[in-house]
């Protein structure tokens, strides 16, 4: 009986001895992880494959320490993340480190507020262009390179700027974060990305009829309004694209329904039909805009007159272009310059004529009306560029932002192409006759303009990440419907040279962690404290010749023979 209850005391003793050192291991375990000093959304650079070739971010989770630009000679950032405000951007830096190939544990860009949708800014002019120029380098820069480590884009805050803040002082006095100096780590625990299996490219249309003439058999000429309204970026869930093309969306919109005005009346109903369409896959060679016009049957592609393309015209301030495939001699092209010019010359502002031929040969399609033009349909496009973006440039990137956008550039254009369409389509041509008048029912409405250009200034659109049923593509067929008839929704692959990656977005979580000098210190303090305690507590209650009981070597067991 004394045995056995001897026996359940030592048992009890080490019970309390495991639950001491799982305490210990909790302890030293927590040291790291428990002062969380920020937590902060990030945007991940644009993962993707074209023609079999990797390009962008090609990983996506992040477990390392942080450090400034401010790193000591010679540093080994193979496991350290770069964090680099745009303001203190060096390009050649970055793009020695990526054509290198130099061993670096991620990036992290901090954005200024300016480039926040939702912020308009308050900063001079000159730095506010000087930013832009410094970010549109840098995307170009990191779209067109394959890079082994994270990316990742943030916008500045109190919380960012105090870390970094403190990262730059250690970096300063030549104690950058590591395992064994402690500093700042950052994570992001998130899984690696996977292929977008079978991306979609969604097109919207929609169709107001002409009045034909009592008796007239002939199928009536039709004007088609396009506008493609993806876009592409360095950081797809930043993409919101406000001038390429918002812009251009915004005023295809407003333009169906100023003439679904005028087509509601059978006196006003021109004997032109109108087909407004709403395109995807712009950035990449106008892919969707290639398939929705090969979905068109005979008769509809013989009966277009001439197309119009919007793109780009929310930034202008004097004058836009006309982009055109066909010499500047033909016939069609001559009288859409015209009634251009003659229009734009009453608002006081210029249209310029820029012909670009085709060739054939060429994948690469630099404007959307060329997809009309490959199928001899006569096209041309309105925008304020006078040379076409380069392939992925130009369509969306991450300054093309709401407060760099001119509404009243917008209303300008709406009116611009409003009245060459009417005056084309009721035959008053070179007269002054102005039918969107300022003030009428027929005017331009600012507020229409407004509210669709902020609604398309907080929506990313990139084609892959958006699903033939997402909220954004519902609200604009129903848009359509509410102007238009026979509204018709058009599904199809994303097909050709491109292999997209999803994780776009995640949280990063900041911690401040300690060095390993004061995890030993303080695993040794505690180790020495529970020691203490646990022995005073046995020889308390048990007293000291249990204590060294436990420590004493039992007697070996040897078998005795006789």
């Amino acid at each position: 009986m004394a045995a056995s209850k001897k026996s359940g005391g030592h048992r009890e003793m080490l019970e309390s001895m495991y639950s001491v050192i799982a305490l210990v291991f909790i302890l030293v375990a927590c040291v790291e992880l428990c002062d969380a000093a920020a937590v902060v959304d990030v945007y991940r650079l644009i993962q993707y494959d074209m023609s079999g070739s990797p390009f962008g971010s090609r990983l996506a989770s992040l477990n390392h320490h942080g450090a400034s630009l401010h790193f000591p000679p010679g540093a080994d950032l193979s496991r350290t993340v770069l964090i680099i405000p745009l303001r203190e951007l060096n390009i050649t830096f970055v793009r020695e480190y990526i054509d290198q190939k130099k061993p670096l544990g991620g990036l992290l860009f901090l954005l200024p507020q300016v480039f926040k949708s939702e912020n308009g800014g308050n900063k001079q002019i000159h730095e506010i262009e000087k930013l832009k120029s410094m970010l549109a380098e840098l995307e170009k820069l990191l779209i067109h390179s394959n890079i082994p480590y994270p990316v990742y884009f943030a916008f500045e805050n109190d919380d960012i700027d105090t870390v970094l803040a403190d990262i730059k002082k250690n970096d300063a006095i030549g104690q950058p974060a590591t395992a064994t100096t402690g500093g700042y780590k950052l994570v992001i625990p998130t899984p690696e990305p996977n292929k977008v299996a079978s991306p979609t490219i969604t097109n919207i249309q929609g169709w107001l009829s002409g009045l034909k003439a009592d008796g007239e058999a002939n199928q009536l000429p039709t004007i088609a309004i396009v506008a493609s309204y993806d876009t592409f970026g360095a950081a797809p869930a930043l993409s919101v694209g406000s001038d390429s093309n918002g812009s251009g969306i915004v005023a295809l919109l407003e333009i169906a329904r100023l003439f679904s005005l005028l087509y509601s009346n059978p006196k006003t109903r021109g004997r032109y039909n109108l087909l407004f369409g709403l395109t995807s896959g712009g950035p990449y060679n106008y892919n969707g805009t290639q398939k929705w016009l090969r979905s068109f049957d005979h008769r509809l592609r013989e009966s277009i007159d001439y197309a119009i393309c919007l793109n780009s015209i929310g930034s202008w301030d004097s004058e836009l272009w006309i982009h055109v495939s066909k010499p500047p001699e033909n016939a069609y092209i001559k009288q859409i310059f015209e009634g251009f010019s003659n229009v734009a010359d009453e608002l006081d502002v210029k249209v310029g004529l820029k012909h670009k031929k085709i060739n054939i040969s060429n994948p690469r399609v630099a404007w959307e009306h060329e997809q009309f033009s490959r199928l001899r349909v006569t096209a041309a496009t309105l925008s304020e560029l006078s040379v076409a973006p380069e392939m992925l440039e130009g369509t969306g990137g991450l300054s093309d932002s709401r407060q760099f956008v001119n509404e009243t550039a917008i209303i300008r254009g709406v009116k611009l192409v409003a009245e060459s369409l009417a005056r084309h389509i009721y035959g008053h041509q070179g007269k002054n006759v102005e039918i969107f008048a300022d003030g009428s029912s027929l005017a331009v409405s600012p507020a229409y303009v407004r509210s669709w250009l902020d609604l398309l200034s907080r929506t990313p659109r990139v084609a892959p990440f958006l699903s033939k049923n997402d909220p954004f593509i519902m609200a604009l067929k129903k848009e359509l419907a509410d102007h238009t008839d026979e509204v018709n929704v058009q599904n199809e692959v994303l097909e050709g040279l491109f292999t997209f990656y999803d994780s776009t977005s995640a949280r990063l979580e900041i911690y401040q962690v300690a060095s390993v000098t004061f995890d030993l210190l303080l695993l040794l303090v505690l180790g020495s404290y529970l020691i203490v305690l646990f022995s005073l507590l046995v020889i308390t209650t048990r007293g000291l010749d249990d204590l060294i009981s436990l420590f004493r070597r039992p007697p070996s067991r040897k078998v005795k023979t006789a």
